[in-house]
């Protein structure tokens, strides 16, 4: 069994074939990148990005709805932003299943049955009267809903060699960024019209949107003659194999350490702007929406710079400025000094270079991995959100009043993050 999982993880991306014209999109066929026309690419891409921004939309778009949840359902604020955590907790155990399913029954029928679970838990949110039936049903939502992060990741993988993989995970961030920017926005609307439970039965609708769209235009990905037919105690032995990966486990940590510093940004968020600036819940999407903005500009900007430059020596580059802004935030927030404007400044830069750290260390962490690249997806996606729902419970478990506990867990991710890196074998 170890002879077997180490063959898989060490085999490359296997060669594209000569393209034939593609006549339909059927669940039991593969497809390559060369495959397709021009217009089945573009769907297949919305598509991806749909699915890639499940996490985004899951989260941001209740956030203006923070402090009405915790009044509604009579519990601390605190409780209410541990539903981010939980949700990202979710997201982590989901993903490591739905990696090796993927590996097994190809990547539409798993992604199927996870957004048919997404849709599922949406209304049960929407229906809840406690904060502890809150948490229990954000978890079944991540459940769900990390079918479609881990699956869109590998089918990237599965069409893609290292360079034009993180130029598609950099054009999918461009999709996947509207969700921090519409998202908030749309939910402090919705605020006004229906109330926070109306903003979960829309992304039930979303995630029922998401569902046809996938069935009617996503095709296979990996054809039958290279599924892994593991049991369990396979599916335990490649990710035992993944782990003793040194090179992929650093890649690994670094990219939960990126998502520690948007988590931990995203849990204080509301506090932020609502409580200490006074920004209204209907205009809180506008200065989220910004630094969303900054994101999007960063990873199509490095989508440019991977036509000159490797992902590796972006990748070095970025982290380092992402370090400096978050400790000069962390001091301009301690200090007062510069103001809100100074903080804001600040708090753009740091947010701004993970549109360069995201679609490069994916890339790098996946490209050894061709058969196996669910499973491997599955692994790193589960380690990300592990990370950075730790980042998030922090700031929800210390939160004190002040924006410290947010800024100092973004600088210590940041930090620790940077050092994987330096450590990272080339």
């Amino acid at each position: 069994m170890q002879a077997l999982s180490r063959t898989l993880l060490t085999k490359t991306t296997c060669q594209i074939k000569k393209p034939e014209p593609m006549k339909s999109i059927k669940s039991n066929s593969a497809i390559k990148q060369t495959d397709m026309s021009r217009s089945q690419l573009m769907r297949m891409v919305l598509v991806l990005g749909a699915l890639t921004a499940f996490g985004a939309i899951s989260i941001d778009m209740y956030l203006p709805a923070f402090p009405q949840i915790a009044t509604d359902l009579r519990v601390p604020l605190g409780t209410v932003q541990l539903s981010i955590a939980a949700f990202l907790f979710g997201s982590a155990v989901g993903q490591l299943f739905y990696g090796p399913l993927a590996d097994r029954y190809g990547r539409r029928r798993p992604l199927l049955w996870g957004l048919a679970l997404y849709v599922a838990s949406a209304v049960g949110c929407a229906c809840v009267q406690t904060g502890e039936g809150l948490l229990f049903w954000r978890v079944v939502m991540a459940l769900g809903g990390g079918a479609g992060m881990v699956i869109s990741r590998a089918v990237v993988r599965d069409l893609y060699d290292t360079t034009e993989a993180a130029r598609m995970y950099s054009l999918l961030m461009l999709i996947m960024g509207a969700a921090p920017i519409l998202a908030p926005m749309a939910g402090g609307q919705l605020l006004l019209i229906t109330g926070w439970r109306g903003i979960f039965v829309f992304l039930g609708l979303f995630g029922l949107f998401s569902l046809v769209a996938t069935a009617v235009s996503l095709p296979e990905s990996l054809p039958a003659g290279q599924r892994i037919r593991h049991n369990f105690t396979g599916m335990i032995a490649i990710y035992r194999q993944l782990l003793h990966n040194r090179r992929y486990v650093f890649y690994a940590i670094a990219l939960g350490c990126v998502a520690g510093i948007n988590f931990a940004y995203i849990s204080g968020a509301p506090f932020l702007f609502i409580e200490l600036h006074g920004v209204s819940p209907q205009n809180f999407g506008l200065y989220f929406g910004v630094n969303a903005c900054g994101l999007i500009g960063a990873s199509q900007i490095n989508r440019k710079l991977l036509r000159h430059l490797s992902a590796g020596q972006i990748l070095n580059r970025a982290l380092s400025v992402n370090v400096l802004s978050a400790l000069l935030l962390t001091a301009a927030i301690t200090t007062g000094i510069g103001g809100f404007a100074t903080q804001a400044a600040l708090l753009f830069v740091c947010l701004s270079t993970t549109g360069f750290l995201y679609p490069n260390i994916t890339a790098l962490a996946l490209a050894p991995f061709g058969r196996a690249a669910g499973s491997a997806s599955a692994l790193l996606g589960a380690i990300q959100y592990t990370l950075g729902a730790s980042a998030g419970a922090f700031v929800g478990m210390f939160h004190n009043g002040t924006a410290v506990p947010m800024i100092a867990t973004m600088a210590a991710c940041g930090i620790v993050g940077w050092c994987v890196m330096m450590a990272t074998p080339r």
